[in-house]
């Protein structure tokens, strides 16, 4: 998919190896050299790389990633944060943790393809005076990366916090999440020079519930209805930012790419044809608008 020109915003998906979107998003075998991030490439112009998250990966791992996507020049990449940064914190983010990463991503870095980091934090991630001061520090760790930091409790629905973020050149990270016990509201907050979305899916029955999985808390397609606000945050933060990633994580049997086409169409994008599959089950991709 080759949208070159057609705007600043990069809309794509958070992750790309799911077991679940086979038979949906992909064919059930790949034949011909395919992958499944050569493949998503042509209905996405950026994704999230997830594995960051879980374990370290290699710079040859990126060198790949790179290779896999060389045929559309306007692909980027948003890279998450180890959960050791996040979500397994000591006292102080682990300095080796924030060192290793940032090696990592050179690749990326060098070729230009690395739209943002995001240091995503759990709902418990509270705004209190050690929280803030772990944010200062994990920030001076990551210092000349693009970072992107998303909250997820409300508490952080601060001015100050916001202030905070802009005068580090610091991206708050616009979330969608069921709107539950003190969860962070929509926003269109500009901090940075570019700006992050993230929409989770309203799954209220299964996010906050212990013996849920990820694909249960995950699950959910969001409606035109939905969305709309969102294409209206999205286009008037669009004009104030160098660059705008919206990402889509509502990952389960590849809701988030029939999300991800749909917002891609209300914003005016190139028409992209959906995974017939993934029509099949979704019938709002049916109908798309192509203008």
């Amino acid at each position: 998919m080759d949208k070159t020109g057609a705007s600043n915003v990069y809309v794509g998906t958070a992750g790309w190896q799911y077991p679940d979107w086979k038979g949906i998003v992909y064919p059930q075998t790949l034949t011909g050299g395919a992958t499944p991030l050569a493949l998503l490439t042509r209905w996405c112009d950026m994704v999230e790389i997830n594995v960051t998250f879980y374990r370290p990966v290699a710079q040859r791992q990126c060198v790949s990633w790179l290779a896999q996507t060389a045929a559309h020049p306007r692909f980027l990449f948003c890279a998450k944060l180890p959960a050791a940064l996040t979500h397994e914190r000591g006292a102080a983010p682990d300095g080796n943790r924030a060192a290793q990463f940032r090696d990592s991503m050179s690749p990326l870095v060098e070729a230009n393809k690395l739209g943002a980091v995001l240091a995503q934090f759990p709902w418990s991630f509270k705004r209190t005076a050690e929280n803030r001061r772990y944010l200062a520090q994990l920030a001076d760790q990551l210092e000349g990366m693009p970072l992107a930091v998303e909250v997820r409790h409300a508490s952080w629905n601060h001015p100050d916090f916001r202030s905070g973020l802009a005068r580090r050149g610091i991206a708050l990270c616009n979330i969608d999440q069921p709107a539950l016990n003190a969860c962070l509201a929509p926003s269109g907050h500009i901090t940075a020079p570019f700006a992050y979305v993230r929409l989770h899916g309203r799954n209220k029955t299964h996010w906050f519930n212990q013996e849920s999985g990820r694909d249960a808390r995950y699950d959910y397609l969001y409606t035109r209805k939905e969305l709309t606000p969102w294409i209206e945050k999205i286009q008037d933060m669009g004009q104030k930012v160098n660059k705008l990633f919206v990402v889509t994580n509502n990952h389960y049997r590849g809701q988030a790419v029939a999300n991800a086409l749909e917002i891609q169409a209300l914003l005016g994008h190139p028409h992209v044809t959906p995974p017939e599959t993934l029509s099949y089950l979704y019938p709002s991709l049916r109908n798309l608008p192509t203008e």
